[in-house]
């Protein structure tokens, strides 16, 4: 069942690199909290993993942002970051290391090709290609994540909540307990 969304917990990014368990500790948020769930992947990619025309991802991603309420789960564009961040109320930064993340998007991609992952992102048919996805890993790890770490740090002066979770223990605590 559902809990009443608390004060503050109007509008939560769930960001970090991929394979670190965004999109199901998103969903678990939004129900316990009856917020409406969107995955940033349904508007960055179209089928076959090309990307979303630009102006196109833009304009939905702003129509997202500007609700009331939400759980946005994913990085999409590097320039969408931190206007994403500042109209949160919370954020929950999935910050374990590069290897854990390539152990996890893995086993992932096994569950994926074997009929076995509940959710895919973007609602794709086929699992991206492992070696675009693992140098993808990489560069989030070593350019983009930086520079989201920073951006959440400016967002915490704020006084926004932020939630950091460093390791797939910590993921698990908050995916049950919140």
């Amino acid at each position: 069942m559902a809990e009443k969304h608390g004060p503050g917990m109007e509008r939560v990014v769930v960001i970090g690199n991929s394979g670190g368990g965004k999109s199901t500790l998103a969903r678990r948020v939004a129900e316990r909290y009856s917020l409406p769930y969107h995955e940033i992947d349904t508007i960055l990619w179209e089928p076959g993993w090309r990307l979303a025309d630009e102006a196109t991802y833009k304009a939905e991603h702003a129509r997202l942002i500007a609700e009331e309420r939400w759980v946005l789960d994913g990085l999409g564009t590097r320039d969408s970051i931190p206007e994403r961040l500042a109209r949160a109320t919370d954020i929950i930064l999935i910050d374990m290391p590069v290897w854990m993340h390539y152990r996890l998007a893995a086993e992932r991609h096994i569950a994926w090709i074997t009929g076995h992952r509940e959710h895919v992102p973007a609602g794709m048919t086929e699992p991206p290609p492992l070696d675009g996805l693992f140098k993808n890993i990489w560069d989030v790890d070593r350019s983009w994540m930086p520079e989201i770490r920073s951006l959440i740090e400016a967002e915490e002066l704020r006084q926004k909540r932020i939630f950091r979770l460093t390791s797939v223990d910590d993921l698990g605590r908050f995916i049950d307990h919140g």
